[in-house]
């Protein structure tokens, strides 16, 4: 790694943000939130077109001279190291960095029953196209004047509690976890002291992923009880990221939305007084 530069510049606002992954759900609900809060914005996704449309309406809502977008697959490192060329031509250095690339394969079966294909879709976007992307992240950020925090999505898995179902993506989000941790201490022990890499926890969000694997009555009653919108868990976390940069810390953290105290209540208040009974979809 090049010379660790620790004469960090302080980081004021506007914040340049990148997020992987953002073409829609809470990637896209997270950009619009910084764009909201007057922060310069590049959102990336492994389609053309969808790049093109998210930063279009992005663009008719906040104006072209803050969001811009590139296709970018997270699996391919020449990929990757041409998101960091880009951002660098169009904002000269990343302050957040937010690796929400993720996929499911959309596919919720027993794992005796996955193919090949999806398998090795789920595993290379979510823990190799995660590594890729820190490994270019850190490189970028440790030589940017401000330094640079980097935010990994964690997803359902990430605590340790089974995935059924839906076991490979769980084991990634678990992964993703540990690679995180692991990475901390790497640039402790480097003594990099200008780049932080912390965890974020959107909880459940009401997106395509989500409700496509809504097949069985528990699913359906998680999904009623604990699930949001990805604006409303946008509208939380943003300004927490904002902050942490605003107070100066670097201090790894896990920012989380859904709290275990929070699920627990919402699920002792749907139990004791029928809260939250089919928000999004009919209990059987």
């Amino acid at each position: 790694m090049a010379s660790v530069n620790n004469n960090r510049e302080p980081m004021v606002p506007p914040y340049h943000v990148l997020i992987t992954g953002a073409s829609k759900g809470i990637g896209y609900a997270l950009a619009k939130e910084f764009l909201r809060a007057g922060d310069y914005v590049i959102i990336c996704s492994r389609s053309d077109e969808r790049v093109e449309s998210a930063v279009l309406s992005l663009r008719e809502e906040f104006g072209e001279q803050y969001v811009w977008g590139t296709k970018c697959d997270v699996r391919e490192g020449e990929d990757v190291k041409n998101l960091v060329a880009f951002a660098q031509e169009k904002l000269k250095y990343i302050d957040i960095w937010i690796n929400n690339a993720g996929s499911n394969a959309y596919s919720y079966k027993p794992l005796a029953e996955a193919s090949d294909k999806d398998l090795i879709e789920v595993v290379t976007t979510n823990t190799l196209g995660l590594m890729i992307c820190c490994r270019e992240a850190i490189k970028m950020m440790v030589n940017q004047p401000r330094g640079g925090h980097i935010f990994n999505i964690d997803g359902a898995g990430s605590d340790g509690r089974p995935t059924p179902r839906f076991a490979a993506y769980g084991a990634t989000k678990r992964s993703a976890v540990h690679l995180t941790k692991s990475l901390q201490a790497e640039l402790q022990m480097q003594d990099v002291k200008n780049v932080v890499v912390h965890n974020l926890s959107p909880g459940m969000v009401t997106t395509d992923l989500l409700m496509s694997g809504a097949t069985t009555k528990q699913a359906k009653f998680f999904i009623n009880v604990l699930a949001e919108p990805a604006e409303v868990v946008a509208e939380f976390l943003v300004p927490n990221i904002r902050s942490i940069l605003a107070n100066g810390s670097m201090k790894p953290t896990y920012l989380k939305f859904l709290t275990g105290v929070k699920a627990y209540s919402q699920i002792f208040s749907r139990f004791a007084f029928g809260a939250r009974k089919n928000r999004y979809m009919i209990e059987d």
